[in-house]
């Protein structure tokens, strides 16, 4: 019985110590003036759709309901993104992380609610650089892990945008 034991718990801690060890490294602090600008008045308007195809692709689910974020892509924005994702702008649902942000950061942040069909608007958006992200996870019928999961796209406005800013937050 202790084998089963460690041969069930050893894995699961290997998971967390990969999950754990997401996020900016200690010595990236948040600098809160690289993000003033989300407080900024501005004209842009950035439009977008939230979807994820289900693990056989032919079955797109749409983030009903989900939070998205508008992150100013500050350097400890940058790290962390960079940190979480990888070289990937999706993360299924068993890997993503489970790390606090700095409180400062959250707070410089804006955020927004997707409609039934996953659409989303931010407006009154100031130029610079931004991140979206949010996430979409679902639990088939008799299955026993989660589908879905995290997915972020990087966006600028320049100020001189006659239009929104279309974004797709697809996992792509």
């Amino acid at each position: 019985m202790r084998c089963v034991k460690l041969l069930f718990v050893a894995p699961l801690a290997l998971l967390s110590a990969c999950n754990a060890a997401r996020g900016p490294s200690p010595s990236v602090g948040f600098d809160p003036s690289q993000a003033s600008y989300i407080r900024a008045p501005g004209r842009g308007v950035i439009a977008g759709q939230a979807f994820l195809r289900d693990a056989s692709g032919s079955n797109v689910r749409y983030a009903a309901g989900e939070t998205v974020r508008l992150i100013p892509a500050t350097t400890y924005a940058q790290t962390r993104i960079k940190n979480f994702y990888g070289s990937v702008k999706f993360l299924p649902a068993a890997s993503i992380p489970k790390v606090e942000p700095d409180t400062q950061y959250a707070s410089l942040t804006r955020t927004t609610t997707t409609e039934s069909n996953g659409r989303f608007t931010f407006e009154n958006v100031a130029p610079g650089r931004y991140y979206l992200t949010t996430q979409l996870i679902w639990k088939p019928k008799d299955a026993h892990a989660p589908e879905g999961g995290a997915m972020y796209e990087e966006v600028t406005l320049t100020g001189k945008e006659n239009g929104p800013v279309k974004v797709v937050l697809s996992g792509n």
